[in-house]
């Protein structure tokens, strides 16, 4: 009996005509459509600068400091004069 009653409320509701739309919905939405788009293509743009020059500071710290070559001993002295 609940689920009759129940689809009956759900056909007079979608019988009824809708609801009205403010006239001015669309321009809105619009507009805050284009922020968000300029919002996410400007955060994208500063993180591709800020991953390249993270990239590029890596790249030269690695030619300067040349992390892979091993660093000379300092607990013998070197063998001269045999």
């Amino acid at each position: 009996m609940a689920a009759m009653r129940r689809e009956a409320t759900v056909r007079r509701l979608l019988e009824q005509s809708p609801p009205p739309v403010p006239p001015d919905l669309h321009t809105d939405a619009v507009r805050r459509g284009t922020r968000i788009l300029r919002r996410r293509t400007l955060a994208r743009r500063v993180l591709w600068l800020l991953s390249l020059a993270l990239t590029v500071a890596f790249v030269v710290w690695a030619l300067t400091a040349r992390p892979w070559v091993e660093p000379p001993s300092e607990t013998t002295p070197p063998l001269t004069g045999w």
